[in-house]
């Protein structure tokens, strides 16, 4: 399978070299870091490393997602891997979501629920979404994920069906609704996780945890009630 790997970051230059380090490079054809908005330098980093570097100035972890996929239209892998920039994931099990892949799945999510995780790693407001989103999911669309972790592979074929179009942290959640709703194989493998490399800009402030949960909840009741 020829696999892309798409890595958002907003001010991650101190982990980004970290991450793409540790990528498997024989199982992937390309890497693509999407800067969005960095004002630490994260873009000039990028340009000594070995990726694709695009440049998203409109700000939100879906519109970099979306951007990166945008850029490999031109010529689509097989599977797309989306990973963080923070060095939280371990980029060398991307192995284990890609195995998932070849035995037939079109999704896999990398649950840190289901693998072991550094103490610190996973905040409490970060659990306690987590659990909240997957039971909300499982009431209203029948299905049970048991994280809603960004460390993920997908068919391109299969992203093509989905018609992503959250903007920001309601992205990871909008395509484990729609992958339900439209009966995708899905499947979760274990992954390991660790404290990120600086500062989260979501969990790691109020606000942050305020806006993201809000707007997770609201992705999964609008698809749920079929608007």
């Amino acid at each position: 399978m020829r696999t892309a790997v798409i890595i958002p970051v907003f001010n991650e230059r101190e982990s980004l070299p970290l991450v793409v380090k540790d990528i498997p490079r024989q199982i992937v054809s390309e890497i693509v870091v999407v800067d969005n908005g960095s004002t630490d330098g994260t873009d000039l980093i990028a340009q000594n490393l070995p990726v694709r570097l695009v440049r998203e100035t409109r700000r939100g972890f879906g519109s970099a997602c979306l951007a990166g996929v945008a850029a490999l239209a031109g010529s689509p892998p097989d599977v797309i891997v989306f990973l963080d920039g923070d060095y939280s994931d371990h980029p060398e099990e991307m192995r284990d979501l890609l195995d998932a892949v070849a035995r037939g799945a079109d999704l896999v999510i990398g649950s840190r629920a289901l693998g072991r995780r550094e103490p610190g790693a996973l905040l409490p407001q970060a659990r306690f979404g987590n659990r909240l989103a997957c039971f909300l999911i499982r009431l209203l669309y029948g299905y049970r994920y048991t994280d809603l972790g960004p460390f993920r592979a997908i068919r391109w074929n299969a992203y093509q069906r989905l018609g992503m179009r959250d903007t920001n942290f309601g992205w990871t959640c909008e395509m484990q609704v729609k992958a339900v709703r439209q009966r995708l194989s899905i499947a979760e493998v274990p992954m390991s996780y660790r404290r990120r490399v600086g500062v989260s800009k979501i969990t790691g402030t109020l606000s942050g945890t305020l806006a993201a949960g809000y707007k997770i909840l609201w992705t999964i009741a609008r698809y749920g009630f079929g608007r």
